[in-house]
């Protein structure tokens, strides 16, 4: 049987790819991969296809066992890699022995890491994606220790990792570009004036859904009453009653009541986000 055993599960593992998106009529959210650099290039160094699903680790890394040699890479936040004990590459494809353990080993930086197999992570998918939800609670559960993880049929051979070192370092400072709008007009104009002034924190309750802000001045509201319900994308930047913004991440929910004063857009940004820890200075950047 090809597969991984689940020796230590960490402290959130779960499954990801490249998310279930076109279904927000239905309620449910796009999820997939935050950091989408450090999630493709995984894939790309075992030879898989690029929405091959992968195990998306947070902070603590996880422990597996091979059922049967596999080839896996690890990329993301940078830490250390053993199998069967002995260190081993991060970032570059690493040949496991059926039974020898890989050990994924805490963030050095950053916060989220990216295990790939040749062949991709076989567990059924769901409205067309394999990804863990945490919002919707769809897809695969969170990794528990005892949990098989079926591998598919190996793809082309494995790539050299030689662009492994293209991967950003985690971010010593977060720098957002923010389209303004569509609510942006809720706020007071001096309030705007210092959002592109103010330094934030990464707030110790973000998560998959979205990062959240501490420390900064609150957006002040120039209108009073509350908005319906509406649409919300990746990237939105809602700000809540205590005026400290919220950037929606890959589980964010689809509608939401509160003011969205921009939107950060896809690409490295966001990815940026997904590696920032908390109490990283956060800076909005006008971007148009």
């Amino acid at each position: 049987m090809s597969g991984l055993l689940v020796v230590r599960p960490g402290a959130l593992t779960t499954v990801q790819d490249g998310g279930r998106p076109g279904y927000a009529q239905l309620g449910v959210p796009r999820s997939g991969a935050l950091d989408t650099a450090a999630y493709a290039l995984a894939n790309r160094l075992v030879g898989n296809q690029p929405d091959a699903a992968a195990l998306e680790t947070t902070v603590d890394g996880v422990g597996l066992r091979a059922l049967a040699p596999v080839t896996v890479a690890v990329t993301g936040a940078p830490c250390s890699v053993r199998v069967a004990g002995r260190p081993v590459a991060w970032g570059a494809a690493v040949r496991l022995a059926a039974d020898a353990e890989l050990e994924v080993g805490r963030a050095e930086s950053g916060l989220r890491g990216y295990v790939a197999v040749r062949g991709g992570l076989a567990v059924p998918p769901v409205l067309g994606s394999r990804s863990t939800d945490l919002l919707s609670d769809l897809g695969p559960p969170v990794l528990s220790a005892g949990t098989v993880l079926p591998v598919g049929p190996p793809g082309p051979d494995p790539v050299p990792g030689a662009d492994a070192c293209g991967l950003p370092a985690a971010p010593s400072e977060l720098l957002l570009p923010l389209w303004p709008g569509p609510r942006a007009d809720w706020f007071t104009e001096a309030s705007l004036a210092g959002l592109w002034r103010s330094v934030f924190r990464v707030s110790p309750k973000s998560n998959r859904i979205g990062l959240r802000t501490e420390a900064g001045p609150p957006l002040v509201r120039g209108r009073g009453g509350e908005l319906p319900s509406e649409g919300m994308v990746l990237g939105a930047v809602q700000v809540p009653p205590d005026g400290l913004p919220v950037v929606f991440l890959a589980d964010h929910p689809v509608t939401g009541g509160y003011p969205v004063v921009g939107v950060v857009p896809p690409g490295p940004a966001l990815d940026a986000a997904a590696q920032a820890r908390p109490g990283t200075p956060v800076r909005f950047l006008r971007s148009r």
